[in-house]
């Protein structure tokens, strides 16, 4: 038996950025970071800060688009996965979270960015209903897509 689930409670380091394959499936790319604190044996305080890189598919990742910014808090819930592609003779690795559930935390205007677009004011918060939130893409069902289609 084996698990591979990752749970992250974070703000957005990063806007979303919103592609789609050549399939037409919907792909959003952003950072979030978490922090923890702790007094250290001098008494002195320190906070270290973790990156990590989402990634999010189908009508979730155009809701992450629409409805996160950077700076804005959200829970995420998915699985670890690490990509390998080659450039100029070089392998090159990736740790990525595939995300399967997000959350939105707090109103439409927290975070560090009050909006990507500021002409966009009449933007509002997602419904408490966010059954379309937890909606889950899985690639595998996906009979047009091959990992030649990430676009990245």
């Amino acid at each position: 038996m084996s698990v591979n689930k990752v749970i992250i409670l974070g703000r957005l380091g990063t806007d979303p950025e919103l592609k789609y394959t050549p399939s037409g499936a919907a792909v959003c790319n952003f950072s979030v970071a978490t922090s923890e604190g702790w007094t250290d044996k001098s008494g002195q305080k320190q906070e270290k800060t973790e990156w990590h890189r989402m990634v999010v598919w189908g009508k979730t990742a155009e809701l992450c688009n629409q409805y996160l910014s950077k700076g804005r808090q959200a829970y995420f819930e998915g699985s670890l996965q690490t990509r390998m592609w080659e450039k100029d003779g070089h392998k090159n690795y990736t740790t990525e979270i595939n995300v399967r559930t997000v959350q939105f935390i707090g109103g439409a205007q927290q975070g560090a960015s009050q909006s990507r677009d500021n002409s966009n004011s009449q933007q509002s918060a997602p419904s408490q209903d966010n059954s379309a939130m937890n909606q889950n893409y899985d690639i595998s069902t996906d009979s047009n897509f091959t990992s030649d289609d990430i676009p990245f």
